[in-house]
This record gives C-alpha cells, sequence and structure tokens, in this order.
C-alpha cells in the first residue's frame, strides 16, 4: 500500500490574515485608541452634519410657508392692476394682503387702555402656503383657519387681550371701526420679519379697511400680492411670472415694488445663530484635528509593538506585498468600524441637538438623509489611513534579521510626501465641513503652524536642558537630575511628547477661551437691563414733557436721538437710481427713505473703525460700514439727502461699527452735530426699559399714551424674551458638543504621555536592577511629566491666544480680550493633565518585574 502524500500546506488568504490579525490585535487592547479617537471625531463632525441638513432641509421646505406663497409682490402702493391680471392669466392664484402699525383701544367703559398693534387686513384665499391656525380662546385646542376673519371681526394675538383687558366677543377700536374679537391667533405662517413683527398681530377682513379710516395718503402701509401656482406646471409659471414682473416694473420705472423671498430672520437672531453655527463647525473641526494627531501617535505606538512580529513573518517566508496587503486591510476594517459606530454616536447626539435647540424650528424636522453618514465614513477612513497607515505600512519593511539583531528595522519618520498628502486630503476634509472658508482656513492653518512651531521650540528646549543638565546630584535633588536625563536622553520622544500635548491643549485651552467670551458677547448683546420699550413720533416740543415723564415713572438711562426721513439721491454730485446698482439691497436702500439722526457724542454702543468722529464738525455724517459697503462709499466721498424737499449734503468722516442685535436705538447715518437746521423735519426716538408695574396703579405704558396719544410705542419684552431662551438654548447645545472635543483632547493626552511606555519601561527596568528604589522612580515619572506637561501647556496657551483672537475677530466678529493669565494658568493645566494621564497609562510601568521588562527587551 503507498503511503498518501502529504497534503500541502495552504497559506491562508489576504483577507484571513487581515482579520485574524485584526481580531488578535483587538483583544490585545492594542486598538482600542485607535478606535476612540476615530470615533469622537466622526460622532462631532456627523452630529453636527445630521442637525445642519435637517435644519436646511426644515428650511427649504417651509420657505414657500413662510412667505405664504410661492412669490410676493410687495409694495408702499396698491399693486398695478395689471400685475393681478397678468397672475390670473398665468394660472396662478393670488391673495392680498395690507399691513402697518397702528394703535389698538379697548371701549372706555373697559379701561380705555391702548396700544400698538401689527394691522394686517387679508383678501380671501389668505394664506396660499401654509396653514393658519386660531383658537376660541386663550390656552383653548388650535385648529386650522377656514378662511379669513368674517366682515366686522377680527383675530388677534393673545398678547392683544392681555394688554387691553380684553376677551373673545369684546369689541376692538382700531381707527374708526369697533371690530369683534372672534378668534385668538396661534400661528401666522407668513409673520415675517422686521421692526413690526414686535408688535402683536389684529388680522381682519379686507372689506373692513376702508371702514377703519387708518390708511390716508401719507401711511406708511405695505401691500403685498401673494402668488401661488397650481397643479404640476405651477412652478414653472411662477418663474416665468417673476421674470416677468421684473422686467415690467423695471420698465415702467415702478418704485418701492420687489419680488420677496424667505428672510432668515431678524437680525440679532441671524448673528447669534450664525455665531453658534460657526462654533459648533470649529469644535467639531478641533475634535477632528485632535482625532488625527491621535490617530498618528498611536498607529505608530502599534507599529512599534509589531515590529518583531513582522520580522518573524518576513522569516517564514511572507512577502513584503502581502504584510502591507494585511495592515492595509486590516486599517480599513478599524476605520470602518470606528466610524460606523462615530456615525450612529452622531446620530444619537444630534438627537440631543434637536430636544435643546426646540423652538427654533416650529415645526418638525424632515428626516435627516444619508449625506452626513458618508461624509462620517470618509472622514473616519481618511483618518484612519492617512495618518495611521503610514506609520504601520513600515512593517511590511522589517529586515528578517531582526529576529536576533533587534537594532534593525527601527521605524523611520513618515516622508514629508506621505505626510504632506494625507494632511491636505484631510485639510480639504474640514474646510468642506467648516461651512466658513475664513473658519477652516483659520484653524487648520493655525493647527498647521503650530505644529511646526511647537516642534521647533521643544527641540529647542530639549537642546538648552541637554547643556543646562548637571554632571552629578551635588546641589540638586537625585530624582530631578535623573528626571532631566531622562527627557534630554530621548530628544526625539520629548518633542513628539510637547507637541502632542501642546496640540491637545491648544484646542481645549481655545474652545475654553472662545466658550466664554463668546457666550459673554452674546449674553451683552442683550442684557437683563436691555431696553424693552421703543417709543417713535415723539414730537420737538413733547420733548421735554416726554423725559420728565420716563424720569418720573422711576426710567433712569434711556437712549433719546431725533429722527428724520431723508432719501439719498446723490453721491458725489452725481444722481442715484436703483438701476445704478447690481444688488437688490442696494436698490432697496436707494429707493426708500433713512433714518438719519445726529448728536454731537459717539453712541456708546457704536465704535469707530474707519476715519474719526469729531464733535459738531460742520458738513460731516459718520456711515455704519455695512452700508458703506453695500451702497460702494468710502471716506471722503459726499451724500445728497432729500429730507421733506430740502437738500442736505454731507462728507463721510467716518465708518462706524453698529451691533444691530445690541436692542438699541441705532442709525444707518449719523450727524456728528449736537444741530441740524430748524427746517428739517425731525421727530425723537426714544428706547428704555418700562418699570415694573405696580398693584393697583395705573400701567406706565398707559399712562405715556394718555398723556402724548401721538406716539407710537412698541413693547418689544416677548421678542427679548425669546432671544433669551434662543441663548440658553444654543449655548447649552455649543456646551453639549464642547464635551466631545475635550474627551478627544484628553485622548490626545492619554496617547502622547503613553507612547514611550515600553522604552520608560526598559529604562526603569535597568534602573531597578542597578538599585534605583520604587519611589525615586516614581518621583522621577512624576517630575518629568509635570516639567513636559508645563512647557506643553505655556506653549499651547500662547498659541490658543493667537488662533483665537485671528478667529475671534475675522470669523465670529466680536472684541477679544487676551487675559495676561492664561499662559499661567494653562501652565500649570497641561502640568496637571499629563500628570493625571500618566499615572493613569503609566502606572503599569512602576510595578511591572524587572525580570519580565529584560526578558521583553531581549527576545
Amino acid at each position: 500500500m503507498n503511503a498518501s502524500a502529504p497534503t500541502p500546506l495552504t497559506p491562508p488568504t489576504l483577507w484571513t490574515l487581515a482579520r485574524r490579525q485584526l481580531v488578535r490585535d483587538f483583544r490585545a487592547g492594542e486598538l482600542r485608541l485607535l478606535i476612540v479617537a476615530v470615533m469622537l471625531a466622526v460622532a462631532a463632525l456627523t452630529a453636527v452634519g445630521f442637525f445642519a441638513d435637517r435644519l436646511n432641509q426644515g428650511l427649504a421646505r417651509d420657505a414657500r410657508s413662510l412667505l405664504g406663497g410661492d412669490a410676493i409682490v410687495a409694495s408702499d402702493q396698491p399693486a398695478p392692476s395689471g400685475l393681478t391680471d397678468r397672475a390670473r392669466a398665468d394660472g396662478l392664484v393670488v391673495a392680498n394682503t395690507v399691513s402697518f402699525p397702528s394703535m389698538g383701544r379697548a371701549p372706555e367703559a373697559q379701561g380705555g387702555a391702548s396700544r400698538l398693534v401689527a394691522v394686517k387686513a387679508a383678501s380671501d384665499g389668505y394664506p396660499l402656503r401654509g396653514q393658519l391656525k386660531i383658537a376660541d380662546a386663550p390656552g383653548a385646542p388650535e385648529r386650522r383657519a377656514a378662511g379669513v376673519p368674517a366682515p366686522g371681526s377680527v383675530w388677534v394675538d393673545a398678547a392683544i387681550l392681555d394688554s387691553l383687558n380684553l376677551k373673545p366677543g369684546d369689541p376692538l377700536l382700531l381707527g374708526d371701526a369697533s371690530l369683534t374679537i372672534a378668534a385668538v391667533i396661534t400661528l401666522e405662517p407668513d409673520r415675517g420679519a422686521g421692526f413690526m413683527s414686535f408688535a402683536p398681530r389684529a388680522l381682519l377682513n379686507i372689506a373692513d379697511l376702508p371702514a377703519t379710516g387708518l390708511v390716508q395718503p401719507a401711511s406708511r402701509v405695505t401691500y403685498r400680492l401673494a402668488l401661488a401656482g397650481q397643479g404640476p406646471g405651477g412652478d414653472a409659471a411662477v418663474r416665468g411670472y417673476v421674470a416677468w414682473a421684473e422686467a415690467e416694473a423695471k420698465a415702467q420705472g415702478w418704485r418701492g415694488l420687489r419680488i420677496e423671498s424667505l428672510d432668515s430672520g431678524r437680525p440679532e437672531m441671524r448673528q447669534t445663530l450664525d455665531r453658534a453655527a460657526k462654533f459648533l463647525n470649529l469644535v467639531a473641526l478641533l475634535a477632528a484635528l485632535l482625532a488625527a494627531v491621535a490617530v498618528g501617535i498611536a498607529a505608530r505606538d502599534f507599529a512599534g509593538r509589531h515590529l518583531d512580529d513582522c520580522a518573524m513573518l518576513r522569516v517564514l517566508g511572507q512577502p513584503q506585498r502581502r504584510i502591507a496587503g494585511a495592515y492595509t486591510m486590516e486599517f480599513a476594517a478599524v476605520g470602518l468600524i470606528a466610524s460606523g459606530l462615530g456615525v450612529l454616536l452622531g446620530l444619537a447626539v444630534h438627537f440631543v441637538f434637536v430636544a435643546l435647540l426646540a423652538g427654533l424650528v416650529d415645526s418638525a424636522l424632515p428626516a435627516p438623509s444619508v449625506w452626513p453618514a458618508l461624509f462620517g465614513l470618509g472622514v473616519g477612513l481618511t483618518l484612519l489611513l492617512g495618518f495611521g497607515l503610514p506609520p504601520v505600512l513600515q512593517l511590511a519593511q522589517v529586515p528578517p534579521l531582526r529576529v536576533i539583531r533587534r537594532d534593525l528595522g527601527e521605524l523611520r519618520p513618515a516622508s514629508v510626501g506621505v505626510l504632506l498628502a494625507g494632511f491636505a486630503g484631510f485639510s480639504a476634509l474640514l474646510l468642506a465641513v467648516a461651512s466658513d472658508l475664513k473658519l477652516g482656513l483659520i484653524t487648520v492653518g493655525g493647527f498647521a503652524v503650530a505644529i511646526a512651531v511647537f516642534a521647533l521650540l521643544s527641540w529647542l528646549a530639549v537642546q538648552a536642558l541637554r547643556r543646562a543638565v548637571p554632571s552629578s546630584a551635588a546641589g540638586a535633588p537625585r530624582w530631578l537630575v535623573l528626571a532631566t536625563r531622562q527627557v534630554a536622553a530621548r530628544p526625539g520622544f520629548a518633542v513628539l511628547q510637547v507637541s502632542a500635548l501642546s496640540v491637545g491643549l491648544l484646542a481645549l485651552v481655545l474652545l475654553v477661551l472662545l466658550r466664554t467670551d463668546l457666550i459673554s458677547s452674546w449674553r451683552q448683546a442683550t442684557p437683563p437691563d436691555a431696553p424693552n420699550r421703543f417709543v417713535i413720533n415723539v414730537q420737538p416740543e413733547q420733548g421735554e414733557a416726554f423725559q420728565q415723564q420716563l424720569r418720573d415713572g422711576g426710567v433712569k438711562t434711556y437712549d433719546w436721538y431725533p429722527m428724520i426721513r431723508g432719501r439719498l439721491v446723490a453721491v458725489n454730485g452725481k444722481p442715484v437710481k436703483p438701476e445704478d446698482y447690481a444688488e437688490d439691497r442696494a436698490q432697496r436702500l436707494v429707493e426708500r427713505e433713512f433714518n438719519l439722526s445726529h448728536d454731537a457724542r459717539l453712541p456708546g454702543h457704536n465704535q469707530v473703525v474707519a476715519g474719526r468722529w469729531t464733535a459738531d464738525e460742520a458738513g460731516a455724517i459718520s456711515v455704519e460700514e455695512g452700508l458703506a459697503a453695500t451702497l460702494g462709499v468710502k471716506l471722503g466721498d459726499t451724500l445728497r439727502f432729500d429730507i421733506a424737499g430740502v437738500q442736505q449734503d454731507g462728507r463721510i468722516t467716518s465708518l462706524r461699527k453698529v451691533d444691530w442685535g445690541s436692542m438699541r436705538v441705532n442709525f444707518f447715518v449719523l450727524f456728528p452735530t449736537a444741530t441740524l437746521p430748524e427746517e428739517l423735519p425731525a421727530t425723537y426716538i426714544a428706547a428704555f426699559r418700562a418699570p415694573p408695574a405696580q398693584p393697583g396703579a395705573p400701567g406706565f405704558d398707559n399712562a405715556l399714551s394718555r398723556a402724548f396719544p401721538n406716539i407710537t410705542n412698541v413693547d418689544v419684552s416677548a421678542s427679548i424674551a425669546q432671544v433669551q431662551r434662543v441663548l440658553d438654548q444654543v449655548i447649552r447645545a455649543v456646551e453639549f458638543l464642547f464635551g466631545f472635543t475635550l474627551a478627544t483632547g484628553l485622548v490626545v493626552l492619554f496617547a502622547a504621555v503613553t507612547a514611550t511606555r515600553e522604552q520608560r519601561a526598559r529604562e526603569f527596568a535597568v534602573m531597578r536592577a542597578l538599585g534605583a528604589g520604587g519611589k525615586l522612580l516614581a518621583r522621577v515619572q512624576r517630575a518629568e511629566l509635570l516639567g513636559v506637561g508645563a512647557l506643553a501647556g505655556v506653549l499651547a496657551s500662547v498659541a490658543a491666544l493667537a488662533v483665537g483672537w485671528a478667529l475671534a475677530r475675522y470669523a465670529f466678529e466680536f472684541t477679544w480680550s487676551a487675559p495676561l493669565w492664561v499662559p499661567l494658568a494653562g501652565g500649570a493645566a497641561g502640568a496637571l493633565l499629563a500628570l493625571a494621564a500618566g499615572w493613569w497609562g503609566l502606572r503599569e510601568v512602576l510595578t511591572r518585574p524587572v525580570v519580565e521588562t529584560l526578558r521583553r527587551a531581549a527576545q
């Protein structure tokens, strides 16, 4: 009988080899740090991405509802009949509204109180898009309105009932008409923005408008013609009509007519939410940058522990290509697993954002799309393959002789080309997620420069330390001498540790400083004592009596400015027309009248950013910088205004930065003089915080309106409260995401401190074999960690001040104050954090048996 031939051994497939390595390394805990770093970065990015994606989808979906139609033709005069006729001929549905401010009054039998209301008269069919919801009484169940109020009735906001002490069924006096309150408005889809959105709404049938007598030839009224398409071709019909209407308005010279689109909100809301979005993106960017550092350090440590394994594989005949392929597949699998976990965590976290920011979007948000998840997977794989794989691929080049000569095959620094390619690809992804080129460039560029500076300064510090190390223990504690020698003996590891620690601390210090100052700037924009009343139309002869009544009522501080209506008619002597400007905003500014004012003193809440404010300078004007940019005017240009038929010229001598979210009186154009010619008609505007109501005493607003019946008193209390609620919600969301970057920063600290664990273990084993005690070595380790951490903290704090200043000034646009104590606090924090990370990651080094350590080193 012939003996059967031995079955040849079949080498495992590349996938099998990669899978076995993955399972073995995962069980040994060698992939834990890589997975955590990638997962946190992807979670931070996708959490912001999911939330932004859903918010943008919601805004796009609700845009037409917020307009009340597919398009709006708005004007300060009734729209020409040809516009309506053409819309109907194109198959569009139309609805008309007329809006203006007025004083609503309660009958004398019910107190006779009055308050400013935003009147809207609507025709049948309103609203064409969205839902108008009403209730029978405040707090009663709401329902969708079946139309507009019946003739003779009015629907009102609940605030009107509260302030006038009325209830449904009572009459509301508007001008010469008495209308019965039939319902309470709970949702108005096209409420919009602007100054009059602060006032509560009174909605009536357009047929009742003539009876009120409120619309007069000089009245400031907004007429809106809403349009909506029908059927499959409705959108195309609307686009065609809008193009025709714009061309017709230009050809006919209709001034004051415009085609409206979705407005993003009030200026103070936009500024707050824009800054919050930038800060959330900044936090996510920093988390990703920190993760890149952590991945690079952990991957190099991973590669260092696998040198001997790969040398044995080479001895057993494994080719370099096979080893490289196995590790590439392993890291790709780790990247997919960690990124997938990060996407799931980010998806869960974004629901927390939705809860924290509830109310900023009134309706339910659409489901998130798949793009944030795909982007998160791409970032995770780029992180691991771009920063983690280069040192690991060196394992394929380990020579077989390393099994007998351990000095061969040590890891080399990655090539500059590989590092630049990885950094360029990752930077491109980060710039894409930043959604703001300036923010992305400052953050990514600042970190790139900071890393180079950290490496250079830490190398110089190590060289100085090597020269300063004492030759003997005389005059210095023994543990200090040994600690300094430890650092100086391995300069490469010292530079790596200090640089990595500095990067992690830079992100933490930067976020702490920016978060504190950003929240402070938000709070200062709407402080608790911000004005909550704006009073306009105060006549000059009423000024002294009005201010005295404010003082008698307990109002100690208030804004008080003259207000003059003027239209810009010429720049440098050349007449201006709307068609001279391409930008819609510039065209609208030229068409409308400006609110002008004058004061010899620069308003305390304004800042001169160019030129000089000179009190009582004749012929001078100060212009808001945004207006100057929109109109293309500069210092030295002369503007001419038509003020009630009187021409008034002014030369621009200064540009001001105005915080439109400050809830203070602000003007586009100011004359820096105490007086202007008497022939210029002017009224006064006041802004103040109304004193709290006293039980049993007449209301302050009612007393003011009775004493000065011609004034218009705007109560913005509800809006200020809304802004404060928005701030609180945004701050909670910012602080929640801040925890992710904090965790990623701690991962970097841990990776940096533990990167030299095996070398430390060998050095301490030799010292212990030579008689060094455990207490001495513990002191040496603490001294080294404290010194390295303190140096990294100081470097990081200085860099954080520089990067923070650039971000505050150019990205977030608020004043940056750099506390001088930051480097000291950063040094102390760095020392303590490095000590804590070292205690957690290196405690095993001090307790490992000497024989075990030396045996490992000899193998």
